[in-house]
């Protein structure tokens, strides 16, 4: 007997064999005393023991003679509080009394005496049975097999199988607790033969089964068949079955008697026109489309406002202004019962959540949705259909959507409505003013279909990157409602909230294999992402966890992995962004503008020099009408108040401008440069640095009145970004500042100008 007590460790739900390891997880401070006890111990050594009922925590009368001597591999602390172990099984023993504690099991083992077993008989037989099932039961893992070649003895072949054989925990306690190989051996070889019989039997059923569906399948064809040769010898009775069918929609419609009239109509003239004449396809295909639309169907919104709620606070982080507006709609709408759709249009940046959040919309009040792109649309025929004197005349895409939807009242979706062209093929925004306008869509007409079909039922939701790109008599009609771009902060949240969830998931991993701290998430959004949304930093994330995935796999790398800041270049290769050369020192006729671009807020450095020359204007990169006359209002503002700013009129007369804003291939226009060229002017001509940390945006007036711009917070968060800590802003945009995060304001000291002179006083005057 081994005089020294050693620990024992109670398994419940896994069963540890000899020669096998196992890895488990606990978060029970029980367990975690007695692993502790056993890492701190020289030889790592445990006994596993399986009880036989639940009472042994009261009862130590109920825990078995036999276990299992192991050794502790492996021990690991993971983020979740847990503790990993590795468990490997050494051979089993016979326990000789347990003793309790300072809340752990002890006890005294005995070796269990092992005759020779090496019976070739039921070595062999084991064998066969093995092999047997492996290439039967399709669930049970042929890995087994690589192993075998490391196997001489009964003893240890029943182990190995048992360990991997797919049985309930109650027969894998089983094997533990026989002892004699041979015994072990028969109950093996029984457990097998008897899951190859449910095999078999289920395997008759399904093709019993599969004999029956066959059978129904055959029939089918005939049918067809017999069909497709009425219609090839113009078999009256294939027109008749078709007449019929279409009655039968007809009957079940809910519509208005002038649809129904219509129907009848095409229907009189399809059962008298002849089976050889062109338009009798072109009157099937339009009782087809007529009577398939859901004139009157509609599904009832949901009425609990806590669950829409809770659904699009699920779905979307912030967005408080669009979801408050659903809000109120329903409200509304349930206290009346008789309230128009609103049409709202989400104006933002690619990738900040509009099409997603739109079909949240739909989901939250328990409609079906419909979706269409208007993008690069130039035919008003795709919005209002063709007329039915057309080959190939099919309705519009409002029409098809409302079809595919089923009801009457879906959320239909808008895409891109701001990319709609238009050409000598017509005006398609022109057409959408029917559709959009609450005023008369209760009344739209496609040219296909002929008659009024109601869409005020109808939940409208355009989406557009630009304001102002949507032609003006459709944005009359819109309820505009603008997503801006997300905060770092906005998006490392929404990284952990809702893509790393769904990545983990869609890659097959769990939390208890990868963990990704906000370090490292903040080191994506800001050195490989440059966007308002999240779709990039989506797409990165999915490819951190491949390369992830393929480690696991294809190198056996099972260890945790705690991806940090410095492991992203490991992952996702060199940064592309990098937003700290921002800080580099001051230089004379540099200031940092800020823009508004499709990836959010971004400075926009703004360089001026000058040469001898003739008082000329040089303007380059790449720039619009509206920026360049900014350039030119801000040099005039200047010569005509040189005085006033203490340049010397010589400076201006004798020398060549030049204005340059750097990244040339990308085009910039908008009235919102004014002042940042005017200070990088003054600067030059002066001779002044500009702090780097500075930056600056609004138009200038001839005379210095500085205008109020949009997109403040996407530049402001840019301007953070890029690492400014002062921002000259237009007074009129004051109030704006309260949409901007706390998290990016806190940094910042924002200072307000009425005209471009407090500008001057307060950079090249106060400080001189």
């Amino acid at each position: 007997m081994n005089s020294e007590k050693i620990p024992v460790l109670v398994l419940t739900d896994v069963v540890v064999f000899p020669n096998n390891e196992v890895r488990i997880e606990y978060d029970d401070t029980f367990d975690k005393s007695l692993i502790e006890l056993v890492d701190s111990s020289t030889d790592k050594l445990m006994i596993i023991v399986n009880p036989i009922s639940e009472d042994y925590i009261s009862d130590i009368t109920s825990l078995p003679k036999y276990g299992v001597l192991s050794q502790l591999k492996l021990k690991m602390n993971v983020p979740n509080g847990k503790t990993r172990v590795v468990i490997e099984g050494i051979k089993r023993v016979r326990v000789s009394n347990y003793l309790f504690t300072n809340g752990v099991y002890e006890a005294n083992y005995n070796e269990i005496e092992i005759s020779n077993c090496n019976d070739n008989h039921y070595f062999n037989i084991l064998i066969k049975s093995l092999e047997r099932y492996i290439a039967t039961v399709p669930y049970m893992s042929n890995a087994v097999m690589s192993q075998l070649n490391n196997v001489s003895t009964l003893t240890d072949l029943c182990d190995l199988i048992a360990s991997f054989l797919p049985v309930s925990y109650e027969k894998k306690k089983e094997y533990i607790l026989t002892t004699n190989d041979i015994e072990r051996a028969k109950l093996l070889i029984k457990d097998m033969n008897e899951d190859l019989r449910f095999i078999e039997l289920e395997r008759e059923i399904e093709s019993e089964v599969e004999r029956e569906i066959d059978e129904s399948q055959k029939e089918y064809f005939l049918r067809e068949k017999i069909k497709v040769i009425k219609q090839e010898l113009g078999d009256v009775n294939s027109k008749d079955d078709e007449i019929e069918h279409f009655k039968k929609k007809a009957s079940k419609l809910k519509c208005s008697n002038k649809v129904k009239e219509k129907i009848a109509r095409e229907l009189s003239r399809y059962e008298t026109i002849s089976n050889n004449s062109p338009e009798l396809g072109m009157i099937r295909d339009y009782l087809d489309w007529i009577t398939s639309l859901p004139w009157n169907k509609i599904t009832n919104d949901t009425k609990d406002l806590k669950n829409v709620e809770e659904i699009l606070n699920s779905t979307h982080y912030g967005l408080k202004e669009v979801k408050l507006r659903i809000l109120e709609y329903l409200a509304v709408k349930e206290n009346t019962n008789n309230l128009r759709s609103p049409i709202i249009c989400l104006v933002g940046p690619p990738g900040v959540g509009k099409t997603s959040l739109a079909l949240s919309i739909a989901k939250s009040l328990g409609r079906k949705t419909a979706k269409i792109s208007v993008g690069g649309i130039n035919d008003e025929a795709e919005i209002v259909g063709h007329r039915r004197t057309y080959i190939g005349a099919i309705p519009g895409r409002i029409i098809q959507g409302i079809r595919k939807a089923g009801t009457a009242n879906p959320v239909f979706i808008i895409d891109e409505i701001d990319k709609m062209t238009k050409d000598i093929k017509g005006d398609p925004a022109s057409s959408l003013l029917e559709v959009l306008d609450p005023e008369q869509n209760n009344k739209f007409s496609d040219h296909y279909i002929e008659e009024e079909f109601d869409l005020s039922k109808v939940m409208f939701i355009a989406t557009a990157n630009y304001i102002e790109q949507i032609p003006y008599e459709l944005r009359d009609r819109l309820e505009i409602i603008e997503l801006s771009s997300y905060t770092e902060y906005e998006k490392l949240d929404i990284a952990k909230k809702h893509l790393i969830p769904r990545a983990l998931e869609e890659h097959g991993l769990t939390t208890l294999q990868v963990n990704i701290e906000d370090d490292a998430l903040l080191t994506i959004i800001r050195n490989y992402t440059k966007e308002a949304g999240v779709r990039e930093l989506d797409r990165l994330l999915a490819t951190l966890l491949r390369k992830i995935v393929k480690k696991i796999l294809i190198e056996k790398d099972e260890v945790f992995y705690n991806i940090k800041s410095e492991d992203i270049e490991e992952f996702l290769g060199n940064k592309k962004y990098f937003y700290e050369k921002n800080k580099s020192k001051s230089e004379v006729g540099v200031v940092n503008g800020m823009a508004y671009t499709v990836f959010g807020g971004d400075i926009l450095p703004i360089e001026a020099t000058l040469f001898k020359g003739k008082s000329e204007l040089i303007l380059t990169g790449s720039l619009g009408d509206v920026m360049r006359e900014s350039c030119m209002i801000a040099f005039n503002y200047i010569k005509s108040n040189s005085k006033k700013f203490g340049i010397d009129n010589k400076i201006l007369e004798e020398n060549d401008i030049h204005i340059h804003f750097p990244e040339g291939a990308v085009s910039k226009d908008g009235p919102s440069a004014g002042i940042a060229v005017t200070t990088a002017l003054i600067s030059l001509f002066k001779n002044k640095e500009i702090p780097k940390t500075m930056s600056m945006t609004g138009e200038i007036t001839l005379r210095g009145n500085v205008l109020p711009i949009g997109g403040l917070k996407e530049k402001v968060i840019g301007s953070h970004r890029a690492g400014v800590r002062k921002i000259y802003l237009p007074i009129d945009n004051k109030n704006d500042l309260e949409k901007i995060p706390e998290e990016v304001t806190k940094d910042i000291k924002f200072v307000f100008v009425d005209n471009y002179q407090e500008i001057f006083n307060d950079i090249f005057v106060k400080e001189d």
